[in-house]
């Protein structure tokens, strides 16, 4: 059986909320309209500039990848407008839960992307401290995320703190039981959480219109959440989007549901070859709808930027790109022995022991975890060549 469907049917379309239009456009929105009033041209330049550094980190690990650095790694182009219009509405002490594709999410929350990138190389597990950027470590797990952060704003009630957490998640994400639980908890406690659903159109290589015949938006008032469907492609829209909801759960509104409708421009990770599932003409009308485009449109037409201030922007990405890289190639590869590191909050008897039995194996080889580690790499590197 065969399925051509790739948008929701069955019900009339939600309004989509739009700020800045494909063709780079401001048009009004009776709801949105009044979150980013206090938004100066600076701050537009600067919703810029994230767009396009994000973008040139994307390409340059595509690339990393492509050669060998990486292990794997999971492109966000065409995801830009919802990853840094949601990020840039939050504050501190907001706690955020991503998925693994919210690599956008963790450069503008303060990660040091040359650390970061460990993770796709297999040197480290997380890249930087959830505590103190208050960003958890990627979730792998689909939808997994959801509960975390339902749970964490549960807690921030009880503790009597106002701020409030935010779970990113895609479409595919919504056919999981987790986010299921999730938003009935959220619902039933009235949880300060932000369900950020990122709807890119394909769940890797299943249609979104498959998994839902309603807008992804809709189900959510099903559990008692109000919701709003964006356009995930318009970085004020979505700005001003997230604002509401932010809003809605530091004032006691409870949890609320965004779906930002974007799409995956790449593959799902650079292990997936998107051509075998999806057409050209889609990918040409969404490319159409680019985030970056849009906005450099729009700021152009409006004289908010000039060919310096380009300049600049384009200066700063090649050199995020460039640290990234050599940062990348020049990681350290870990100790053996860092392997029982931080796996639980304090000393357990049963890692203990495992440990010392690892120290134990690698000591019959008459090695020390320091040139066990050499050797790894040395047959490592034998068995590629």
């Amino acid at each position: 059986m065969t399925h051509s469907r790739h948008e929701p049917t069955g019900q009339a379309p939600m309004k989509m909320h739009q700020l800045i239009t494909a063709d780079g456009n401001r048009v009004a929105d009776e709801l949105l309209d009044e979150f980013v009033n206090d938004i100066d041209d600076q701050t537009l330049r600067n919703l810029y500039e994230d767009m396009v550094v994000i973008r040139r980190i994307d390409f340059e690990s595509t690339a990393l990848q492509r050669q060998g650095q990486l292990a794997l790694w999971p492109p966000l182009m065409g995801q830009e407008a919802s990853q840094i219009g949601s990020v840039r509405a939050l504050e501190d002490e907001d706690f955020i839960f991503p998925t693994y594709r919210e690599n956008g999410v963790a450069y503008c929350r303060g990660a040091v992307m040359s650390e970061a990138i460990g993770v796709w190389r297999g040197t480290s597990n997380i890249g930087w401290d959830p505590h103190e950027l208050n960003l958890a470590t990627p979730q792998i797990i689909i939808g997994a995320q959801t509960l975390h952060a339902t749970g964490y704003a549960m807690g921030l009630v009880l503790d009597g703190k106002e701020s409030l957490s935010i779970a990113y998640l895609g479409d595919g994400a919504t056919s999981e039981g987790d986010v299921h639980e999730a938003m009935v908890f959220a619902a039933s406690f009235q949880a300060p959480v932000i369900f950020f659903c990122q709807n890119n159109h394909w769940a890797i290589s299943e249609p979104v219109g498959l998994q839902s015949h309603v807008p992804l938006a809709g189900r959510a008032p099903g559990y008692g959440i109000p919701s709003l469907q964006v356009d995930g492609n318009d970085v004020l829209a979505v700005l001003a989007a997230t604002r509401w909801a932010a809003h809605r759960a530091r004032t006691g509104g409870g949890p609320s549901f965004i779906e930002a409708v974007t799409y995956r421009m790449g593959p799902h990770t650079t292990a997936d070859d998107p051509t075998r599932y999806r057409g050209v003409t889609e990918l040409e009308e969404w490319a159409a709808k680019d985030p970056l485009t849009r906005m450099h449109t729009f700021l152009s037409n409006a004289g908010k930027l000039d060919d310096e201030a380009e300049a600049k922007i384009a200066a700063k990405a090649d050199a995020v790109a460039a640290e990234l890289r050599q940062a990348c190639i020049n990681l350290p590869d870990p100790e053996p022995m860092t392997l029982f590191d931080n796996v639980y909050v304090d000393e357990h008897p049963l890692l203990e022991l495992q440990r010392e039995q690892y120290r134990q194996y690698l000591a019959s080889f008459g090695e020390t975890p320091a040139t066990a580690s050499q050797n790894q790499v040395s047959n490592v590197q034998g068995s590629a060549s």
